[in-house]
């Protein structure tokens, strides 16, 4: 009975200090950046006085739409180890976004999907959750790619053509290099190897195996339909924030800028807040953008898919239990 009491202590405690630093960490990032924040908030309540606000409105819908993609990937992926129903996949995906969100690199996303399964085999859907977010890094790149290639022609070409060649090359030798390891499940695994930190996650890899190329194919489309609703989103917030492109224009900046962040390594706490904002100031600002309205559309982007969700994921993350392995929920 002691041992049960200390269990559910030991639990609530974990669950109060999700929360506090959920909270806290959102307080840092939004309200204790005045550089930032302040002109931000200038700027957002501009834009939603004009004619346009409805476009604020339509990404707020878009929220659970894009989440949502997220919960049908992982309830495919996860029917390897159990039946999941979509809404168990979405609750999942809601509890590893908020204590993904307080670790570096999301990688509380693991935990919160894992705690959620009943199966004795837990820790194998380590290998299904980074089946799921290489498919998404493969749709990023994939889309990036095409993107930052109409940098490449546009600012590139006439002046170094020799280097733009090269990045063009590498590029491509980027995209098929990736699919390539998303097809073979083995060369996956020994990349993963490869790879000192994440080494000891290796024995839990063995599920990847189980996914056959239709499996795969469908996941990486299910990951383009995620990608073209975040991008979406991203877009409308730029027009609502007085950018002004044309759309091959807007479709090069925001996926070069969705490249960029997924390419560079990050340690923050906030879900990479920071390095998205600074791709998509540094690549908006060659098409001639002010650097304000695209951290304006950026930072509300991160706003509406990062941190609301996550606050909505503590409802689920407080009422999340820890079950003995093979009892039910």
């Amino acid at each position: 009975m002691n041992i049960k009491l200390h269990k559910k202590f030991l639990l609530v405690l974990v669950k109060a200090l999700v929360v506090v630093l959920t909270l806290f960490l959102l307080y840092q990032a939004i309200f204790t950046a005045p550089d930032t924040f302040l002109s931000w908030g200038d700027i957002l309540r501009k834009a939603l006085q004009s004619p346009l606000r409805a476009l604020f409105i339509l990404t707020a819908v878009l929220i659970p739409v894009n989440w949502g993609f997220e919960a049908r990937k992982w309830q495919l992926l996860g029917q390897k180890l159990e039946p999941i129903s979509y809404w168990r996949a979405y609750r999942a995906v809601m509890v590893g976004l908020t204590l993904g969100f307080i670790t570096p690199n999301r990688l509380g996303d693991y935990a919160g999907r894992v705690l959620e399964l009943k199966s004795r085999q837990r820790l194998e859907a380590i290998g299904a959750i980074f089946i799921g977010r290489f498919c998404q890094l493969v749709a990023t790149v994939l889309a990036g790619s095409v993107g930052l290639l109409y940098f490449i022609l546009a600012f590139g070409w006439q002046a170094y053509p020799g280097v733009s060649l090269s990045v063009f090359i590498l590029l491509l030798a980027l995209c098929i290099a990736m699919l390539l390891l998303l097809y073979n499940a083995k060369a996956m695994v020994a990349v993963v190897a490869a790879i000192k930190p994440l080494r000891a996650f290796v024995p839990y890899l063995s599920s990847m195996g189980a996914y056959t190329s239709v499996e795969m194919t469908r996941l990486l489309w299910l990951s383009l339909g995620r990608y073209a609703v975040f991008l979406g989103q991203f877009i409308l917030l730029l027009i609502l924030f007085e950018v002004r492109l044309s759309p091959l224009q807007y479709l090069s900046g925001v996926s070069g800028a969705f490249f960029l962040k997924s390419v560079v390594p990050s340690v923050s706490l906030l879900s990479d807040l920071g390095v998205r904002e600074l791709s998509a100031m540094y690549l908006f600002g060659l098409l001639g953008q002010e650097r304000l309205q695209v951290l304006s559309a950026s930072l509300s982007l991160w706003l509406l898919n990062i941190a609301v969700p996550s606050v909505v994921g503590l409802a689920f993350v407080l009422r999340l239990r820890l079950k003995k392995k093979g009892v039910a929920a």
